[in-house]
């Protein structure tokens, strides 16, 4: 990688940190790529209803000799700061300091959109692509893994995809999935100075969630376990002052195993009440899958169901092996195969529409979500190298 591309590689990725793009509010970072992108020779740059912004490098084969479509993904919105003084750093500075960009959203992922955007320019400069090559920064992926990436793929409906979510700069080839269970109980309100004549929808929830806890964890030898964690409980009235509630609302985070689905997953749930119904007078209880509005910058507005399928891609997989070449190839000689610990946009490319998907980018795992979040400036460049080659080696066939 030359000075000059180093050089305008840094100064992307730090005019991107500079520029807060915190879920729902993204449209200055949007309007700043469509700029860059531009700036940087791309023959299409489109913002789609929801606000994602694509960016097209036109492929220059045809017919037979026409390489495949690759998008390149990484999402645009980031955390809060949700307590400026534990930060050492200026959350939006992107100051740079022992060879590290310090900054919200360095590590997760404006780091990884930048070093896309730029290799796809340079790809372009350097007449390696005969199949066409797309960036996309997705909104909303903080609060809604794949959703937003939904849209792009039905508009341009990619070979392959390339998670940019950070790997250590090796290659992921799968991740586990994540539901959001909702369970409640529904009992009857009493004065509490006369409980009996109630029924307490917390005292049913606290038996549910004891049988809920015994339920076995799928484990899968690759992904580790499908758990289930409790995450909170609410009752209602709330406060209940001198009132039986007679309503008790827990949800759960289930990490998904692949094959899992919404009917299979909350079967073992449906399973408890069942019995709990036979076996306890006045018990009743319901459990679903939980749902959230979604609301983009744009205004767009749409339902999102809270079940992200997980996938995993067979390492001998064409495409995982020629990743894996084209990352050896390009100096990546310690590379390894794994899995993402986390969700990400892949549960829509690979968990729901089957596209070849593989994860690949600079930083790690850790690194998302803390303060004085950085990313090192030579995964920086890592992540550039390892996009040009992915682009070279698919693009280019």
């Amino acid at each position: 990688m030359n000075l000059d591309r180093k050089n305008q590689l840094i100064n992307l990725c730090r005019k991107m940190i500079q520029t807060p793009s915190i879920t729902g509010n993204e449209a200055r970072l949007v309007n700043l790529l469509k700029k860059e992108m531009y700036d940087r020779g791309y023959d299409e740059v489109k913002v789609d209803c929801l606000g994602n912004i694509i960016g097209k490098i036109t492929g220059s084969g045809s017919g037979n000799g026409r390489g495949k479509t690759i998008l390149f993904d990484g999402h645009l919105d980031t955390v809060a700061i949700t307590k400026r003084s534990s930060w050492r750093k200026e959350p939006f500075g992107a100051e740079i300091e022992s060879g590290k960009v310090y900054g919200r959203g360095a590590s997760d992922m404006k780091g990884a959109l930048a070093a896309m955007i730029q290799a796809g320019a340079d790809a372009k400069i350097d007449g390696q692509n005969t199949g066409d090559i797309y960036v996309s920064g997705t909104v909303s992926e903080e609060i809604a893994e794949g959703y937003s990436l939904n849209s792009i793929i039905d508009t341009i409906t990619p070979n392959i995809v390339v998670i940019g979510e950070a790997t250590s700069l090796n290659l992921n080839i799968g991740q586990r999935g994540r539901a959001e269970i909702v369970v409640k109980t529904m009992g009857v309100p009493a004065h509490s100075s006369n409980p009996e004549i109630g029924v307490n929808a917390v005292y049913h929830m606290m038996e549910l969630i004891n049988r809920i806890r015994n339920l076995s964890e799928k484990t899968c030898k690759i992904l580790g376990k499908g758990n289930m964690v409790l995450t909170d409980i609410i009752s209602s009235p709330y406060p209940g002052a001198s009132v039986i509630p007679d309503l008790c609302v827990a949800t759960f985070d289930r990490r998904l195993l692949t094959g899992e689905t919404v009917e299979s997953v909350l079967a073992p749930i449906r399973k408890c009440i069942n019995e709990m119904a036979l076996e306890i007078p006045d018990f009743k209880a319901e459990v679903s899958i939980a749902e959230e509005n979604i609301k983009t910058y744009t205004q767009y507005e749409g339902m999102h169901r809270k079940f992200a399928p997980a996938w995993l891609m067979d390492q001998k997989h064409p495409v995982v092996q020629g990743s894996l070449k084209a990352l050896q190839d390009a100096g990546f000689a310690d590379i390894e195969i794994g899995t993402y610990s986390f969700c990400t946009n892949g549960s829509c490319s690979a968990g729901v529409r089957n596209i070849p998907t593989i994860g690949f980018g600079p930083s790690r795992e850790e690194q998302a979500h803390v303060n004085d979040e950085f990313i090192e400036v030579q995964e920086l460049e890592g992540a550039y190298k390892g996009y040009y080659a992915l682009m070279k080696a698919f693009s280019g066939e």
